[in-house]
């Protein structure tokens, strides 16, 4: 895997209006590479805004985001990043194996990727089923295989264990810090402050604002909480006092 100097993703003064309502005002943050990135904060703080920003769906008014060494959006990402919506982003008429099959061709992935990424998702014994079939976990790890075609450096993951039960959701964070293991960088937002303990660093939002930014136990330092909700909370008092 090709490695960029510096940051996976570097965001400068990002200015963000959508339905005429100033959704992100100025935010600057970096994200470092090889490592599990946790972007938290409560519903409506931004955190999809700036997921779209960072991807390249998402007209900005002002600023800049870099991604792996170029623009946000750059033909040249098309096969370096894996973007997982809120949502599955699959066909529930086709089977697994003909989403995943679909998906390489058009990233111009290997065919055998579909068997790779079956395994690490741990679905291979559903390659024949019906998406439409599927449980709701079982869905958003099939938009998780199909971001892996290709052996992306960096996976964009907008809220992916949302409405998981708690078995679920561990297995798809012992995932992502394998992958990060493999050199992969990963940005993962939730809303869930306790997931913020799997993270090797985070970006903290709330009303499209940077609150902070650092390690789960740096920021626990700082506001002298023993949990990551707790230093939330003093964080948002400390920028309102």
């Amino acid at each position: 895997m090709v490695s960029t100097p510096g940051p996976a993703i570097e965001v400068a003064h990002l200015h963000v209006v959508r339905g005429g309502r100033e959704v992100i005002p100025d935010l600057s943050c970096t994200v470092p590479q090889g490592r599990v990135t946790g972007l938290l904060g409560p519903s409506g703080s931004g955190k999809s805004t700036l997921i779209r920003s960072i991807v390249g769906v998402q007209t900005v008014a002002g600023g800049s985001v870099r991604v792996l060494g170029v623009p946000a959006g750059s033909a040249s990402l098309r096969d370096r990043v894996g973007y997982v919506t809120q949502t599955p982003s699959v066909y529930a008429g086709l089977t697994v194996g003909e989403n995943l099959r679909f998906f390489a061709r058009v990233l111009g992935a290997p065919s055998e990727d579909v068997d790779r990424v079956l395994d690490v998702v741990d679905l291979a014994r559903y390659a024949g089923t019906l998406v439409d079939r599927l449980s709701g976990g079982e869905r958003s790890r099939v938009s998780l295989a199909a971001a892996l075609l290709g052996s992306p450096e960096l996976l964009v993951l907008d809220e992916p264990t949302v409405g998981l039960d708690p078995v679920l959701r561990v297995r798809l964070w012992d995932l992502f810090a394998d992958l990060a293991r493999r050199g992969i960088t990963l940005l993962v937002s939730s809303h869930v402050m306790d997931e913020a303990e799997r993270c090797d660093s985070l970006l903290l939002l709330r009303d499209g604002a940077l609150l902070a930014q650092g390690t789960p136990s740096a920021l626990l330092e700082r506001t002298r909480t023993s949990d990551v909700e707790a230093a939330f909370l003093a964080l948002i008092e400390e920028s309102t006092a």
